[in-house]
């Protein structure tokens, strides 16, 4: 299984890397793992693979048009509405969920996306493997592999339940906050 070049990849990729131009990261498909020089949350081990993700999800009525490059560098740069991930993150560092814009979309403003994106730029560093059908992998890496930054398919991992708590509590307090920007 291809797990090992996600577990234990030769290279480890930064933001300034994955950002820059011309970027690292293939316009394919495929599944990409992240790893953290610091741990987002003190029951969390640095250094290891905490999140795995896919590029194109599976969608039997459409064609996706993402790819590795569009999600890892969305990840990066992008906001918590769009990126679980930057989601999952932004509530282990305890930053504030907001709406925003209309008020239906929610993330943490333009202060804590920036905070939470130089937090990545520090920490979080990527790597992926190129796979036509990366849905086809997804459940078998989650099920085998200890990712507890995955909340879909992974409850059987021990840090499930404290995540979907701090994700919901985060959820619920937003609409008592005002709209932001």
């Amino acid at each position: 299984m291809e797990a090992a070049a996600l577990t234990s990849p030769e290279r480890l990729w930064s933001a300034q890397e994955v950002l820059g131009r011309p970027s690292p990261v293939p316009a394919v498909a495929g599944v990409y793992g992240w790893h953290f020089e610091q741990a987002p949350h003190p029951d969390l081990v640095a250094g290891h693979l905490l999140y795995v993700g896919i590029a194109p999800r599976y969608m039997a009525n459409r064609t996706s048009t993402q790819n590795l490059r569009k999600r890892v560098r969305y990840h990066y740069r992008g906001n918590a509405a769009g990126s679980t991930l930057r989601l999952t993150l932004g509530c282990l560092l305890g930053l504030e969920l907001r709406r925003v814009g209309g008020g239906k979309r929610m993330t943490f403003g333009k202060v804590g996306e920036a905070a939470l994106s130089q937090w990545m730029a520090e920490n979080a560093r990527v790597c992926w493997i190129e796979h036509g059908e990366p849905w086809t992998m997804e459940s078998e890496l989650i099920s085998r592999l200890d990712l507890p930054l995955n909340l879909d398919q992974n409850r059987h991992n021990a840090f499930h339940g404290r995540l979907k708590e701090l994700r919901a509590d985060a959820r619920r307090q937003a609409p008592e906050l005002p709209i932001s920007a």
